[in-house]
C-alpha cells in the first residue's frame, strides 16, 4: 500500500502563550486518534507550535483506508420467528437497523447475523474530518468568535495548510480554504510562505524567519541565555514555565542583555524578580552568591539592525515597575512591622473564627507551645507568631501578593528582630507544594506548624471539613506540611497534646466534643497516600496505625521498623501467630488474664515459651524505650521456633480453667511484646 507525508498547519492571530504546549500537545493526539479510528497507518508524528501557528506533521501515512468486515448478531432464531415461521418484530427490527431487508440477513445459524464488507475510502476524503474533529476538541474554556462569521475558535484564523504529499487537499476548516500557504515573520518575511512539501515545512519557514519547532526555539533560548549570563558572570534564573511561556511569545528568538539602575537594588530582589518575571517576562541574572545583578536578559522576536533600541525601549518600560517595588518598600519601613497588625483586627480571617490578627494571636501562644517542646526558643516563637501576618497589610503584599512572608522577613531585619524570628515569617508558609522546602530553622517549623494547626482545627470545629476535590482552605496541604516538617525533620512533638491546645484556644468559637480525634484522624490519614507513594504497603501503615501513636516521627519510625521487620524469614510465621492469638484473645469472655504462674504448665514448651518471652521482654524493653524499634523487632523474630513449637504440642483450651486462663495470660504477653512497636497481626 502506498505511503505519503501529511502535513497540517492553521494559522491564526497569536495564540495564548500559557496554552500553546497544550494546544499543540491535544491537537495531535486528536489527529492520531482519528487516524486510528480509520484504520490509517503511519510511521512518526510531530507536532510543531508557534505562536501564529499549530502544526501536525505525519510520515509516511496510508493513502488509502484499508477495506472493513463487519458483524452484526440479532436475535436468536427462535425468537427471530413465529411457529408458523413468520418474522417477529424482534427479526424486523434488526434488518431496519441494518438497513436492509430481512432477506439479505443470514438466517442459517442460531442467531441472525448481518455481514457487510465496507471498501475503504482514500485518506484525502477522510483527512478534513479528522482534522476539524480534533480542532473542535481541542481544551479551549472560551471560544471567541470575529466578525460576522459562526465559526469559534481560541483566536482569529488566517490561513490553513493541508497537503498529503504534494498535494493540497481541498477543504475548508475554521472558514479557511486550505491551501499551500503559510506566512513567514510579521515583520521579517509578511509575505506568503509557499510550503513546497510536508517534508519542506521547517525549512521553508526557517527561511522565512519563523522556527515553528518549539523544542528548537527553547533549545536556542535556553543556550543562548546561558551564554549572555556567563558574560555578565551570572546566572539566569529561568523557570522551567517561564521558559516554556517565552519559547511561544516568539518566533524567531533573540536574547539580550539589558541593565537597571542598581539603586534598586535596596529593594528585595524578590519582589524585583517577581515582578521581571511576572509581568515582562525577563530571565533576571543572580551573581555567585545568589544576589541580583542590576541586569536581565529579554527576549526579542526580531533580529535588529540596532539591538540597543530594544534594550533601550526594555529598559525604559522595566523602570516604572521596579520603580513601584522601591516605593512600596520604602512607604512601609515608615513604621514598625508590628503596627500593622492593628490593620489586620479589621480583616476578617472566617467569619465564625475572628479576624487575621485573633489568627496570629493563637499561632503565637500554639508556636510557644511547639517550640517548648522540639528543643526551640518559645520566646523567639511566640514573637514571630504574633507578627506572623502583619506583612499582609503591608503595601508591598498589596501590590505582589507573591511576597507575603518575604515581605515580613525583611521588614523584620529591618526593625532589629532576631534572624529566626525575621526567618520564620517566612518559613510559617513552607513546605509551599510537595516536596518545596522546609523551614530552616525549630523557629520557623514552629510557626508553620502552630499555622497549620490552628487553621485545620479552626475550620474543622466549624464543621467545613473538605469534601472531594473541594479543599477552599487547602487543609489536605496543610495536614502533608505539618507531617513533613515532623517526620523530615526529626522532631518529636506530640500532637495530641498540640492539637488539644489549639482547640482550647478557639474556646466557645468551636464545637470541640470529638474535635481533637477528628483532626487527629485527618492528620494521620495523610500518611496512608504517602507512604503508599514510597512502595510502603497499606498493612504496614494500618499495623502502626493501630496504635494511634501521637508522634508523627515516632509513626515513622515504627513504619520503617516494620517495613524491615517484613523482609525477615520468620515475619509471615510470626504475623499469622499474632493473628491467631488476636483472634483468641478476642473471643475470650471478660477480662484477658494478665498473670502468668510457672505451677500451672504442664507442657515443657510452656516454659520454654515463658522463659523465651522473659528474655525477650528484659531485651526489647530498653530498645523500646529508646525508639530501637527495628532493633526489638529483630529480637522478636527470635521467638519464632519457641512459639511454633508452642502451638504444635499445647491446647490453649484447656478443660482446667486454671490452666486455660494460665495460657491466655502467656499468649498475652506475647502479643503485648509485638504491640509495643506495631500491631502485627494486620501484616497477614
Amino acid at each position: 500500500m502506498s505511503a505519503l507525508d501529511f502535513l497540517v498547519e492553521l494559522g491564526t492571530e497569536e495564540l495564548p502563550p500559557k496554552a500553546l504546549n497544550t494546544l499543540a500537545e491535544a491537537f495531535l493526539a486528536g489527529i492520531d486518534k482519528g487516524l486510528q479510528a480509520a484504520g490509517l497507518n503511519y510511521e512518526t508524528k510531530t507536532v510543531y507550535a508557534a505562536p501564529r501557528r499549530l502544526a501536525v506533521l505525519i510520515t509516511a501515512l496510508a493513502t488509502q483506508q484499508p477495506d472493513r468486515s463487519i458483524n452484526l448478531d440479532g436475535p436468536p432464531r427462535q425468537a427471530a420467528f413465529d411457529a408458523e415461521g413468520n418474522p417477529t418484530q424482534a427479526a424486523l427490527g434488526f434488518a431496519k437497523k441494518c438497513g436492509v431487508e430481512l432477506s439479505e440477513i443470514d438466517q442459517s445459524g442460531p442467531k441472525l447475523r448481518y455481514s457487510q464488507r465496507i471498501a475503504g475510502k482514500p485518506t484525502a476524503s477522510l483527512l478534513p474530518t479528522i482534522v476539524e474533529d480534533s480542532l473542535n476538541d481541542l481544551p479551549i474554556p472560551k471560544r471567541m468568535r470575529w466578525g460576522a462569521r459562526k465559526e469559534e475558535f481560541v483566536r482569529p484564523t488566517q490561513w490553513l495548510v493541508m497537503l498529503l504529499g504534494d498535494q493540497v487537499i481541498d477543504c475548508t476548516i475554521l472558514a479557511q480554504k486550505s491551501g499551500r500557504d503559510s506566512r513567514g515573520h510579521r515583520f521579517h518575511h509578511p509575505e506568503n510562505v509557499r510550503i513546497g512539501s510536508p517534508s519542506s515545512y521547517l525549512a521553508d519557514l526557517r527561511a522565512a524567519y519563523v522556527l515553528a519547532d518549539a523544542n528548537e526555539r527553547r533549545e536556542i533560548i535556553s543556550k543562548r541565555t546561558e551564554e549572555l549570563a556567563t558574560r555578565q558572570e551570572g546566572t539566569a534564573i529561568v523557570p522551567p514555565a517561564l521558559l516554556d511561556e517565552v519559547t511561544a511569545l516568539v518566533e524567531w528568538p533573540v536574547p539580550l542583555v539589558c541593565s537597571f539602575e542598581e539603586r534598586f537594588l535596596d529593594v528585595p530582589q524578590e519582589a524585583l524578580i517577581t515582578t521581571m518575571q511576572d509581568n515582562q517576562k525577563y530571565f533576571c541574572l543572580l551573581d555567585a552568591d545568589g544576589k541580583l545583578l542590576p541586569r536581565f536578559i529579554t527576549v526579542a522576536n526580531i533580529e535588529s539592525k540596532d539591538p540597543q533600541q530594544i534594550i533601550a525601549g526594555n529598559e525604559k518600560v522595566v523602570r516604572p515597575r521596579l520603580t513601584d517595588a522601591e516605593f512600596f518598600f520604602k512607604q512601609d519601613k515608615k513604621q514598625k512591622l508590628e503596627d500593622f497588625n492593628l490593620r489586620l483586627q479589621n480583616v476578617v480571617f472566617q467569619e465564625k473564627l475572628g479576624s487575621v490578627y485573633d489568627k496570629a494571636e493563637r499561632v503565637s501562644r500554639l508556636a510557644a507551645f511547639i517550640a517548648q517542646r522540639i528543643g526551640g526558643n518559645a520566646a523567639w516563637a511566640a514573637r514571630a507568631g504574633l507578627l506572623s501576618k502583619c506583612d499582609l497589610a503591608t503595601e508591598m503584599v498589596g501590590e505582589f501578593p507573591e511576597m507575603q512572608g518575604v515581605a515580613g522577613y525583611y521588614y523584620a531585619l529591618n526593625d532589629g528582630e532576631p534572624e529566626d524570628v525575621a526567618l520564620a515569617l517566612n518559613e510559617q508558609y513552607m513546605p509551599r507544594g510537595a516536596g518545596a522546602e522546609l523551614p530552616s530553622t525549630l523557629t520557623g517549623a514552629a510557626v508553620a506548624i502552630a499555622d497549620k494547626l490552628d487553621t485545620l482545627v479552626g475550620i474543622f470545629g466549624i464543621g467545613m471539613l473538605p469534601t472531594g476535590s473541594k479543599d477552599p482552605y487547602a487543609l489536605r496541604r496543610a495536614a502533608l506540611g505539618v507531617l513533613r516538617i515532623l517526620i523530615e525533620k526529626q522532631l518529636d512533638l506530640d500532637l495530641t497534646d498540640a492539637v488539644a491546645f489549639a482547640v482550647d484556644a478557639f474556646g466557645a468559637k468551636v464545637k470541640a466534643a470529638g474535635l481533637n480525634d477528628s483532626v487527629l484522624e485527618f492528620i494521620f490519614d495523610r500518611l496512608r497516600a504517602r507512604y503508599e507513594d514510597e512502595g510502603v504497603d497499606v498493612a504496614t501503615y494500618l499495623s502502626v496505625r493501630a496504635l494511634k501513636p501521637g508522634s508523627a516521627l515516632d509513626f515513622d519510625q515504627r513504619v520503617q521498623a516494620v517495613e524491615a521487620f517484613r523482609k525477615l524469614p520468620e515475619a509471615a510465621a510470626l504475623a499469622a501467630v499474632n493473628k491467631r492469638v488476636s483472634n483468641l484473645l478476642s473471643k475470650l469472655e471478660g477480662s484477658v488474664p494478665t498473670v502468668v504462674e510457672a505451677k500451672y504448665f504442664d507442657n515443657a514448651n510452656e516454659f520454654s515459651l515463658y522463659s523465651a518471652i522473659q528474655q525477650a521482654d528484659q531485651a526489647v524493653q530498653p530498645m523500646a524505650a529508646s525508639r530501637q524499634y527495628s532493633e526489638s523487632l529483630a529480637r522478636l523474630a527470635a521467638l519464632r521456633e519457641p512459639v511454633d513449637a508452642f502451638f504444635e504440642a499445647v491446647m490453649v483450651n484447656a478443660e482446667d480453667a486454671k490452666v486455660r486462663a494460665n495460657r491466655y495470660a502467656l499468649l498475652a504477653r506475647l502479643r503485648g511484646l509485638f504491640l509495643g512497636v506495631a500491631d502485627i497481626s494486620l501484616l497477614g
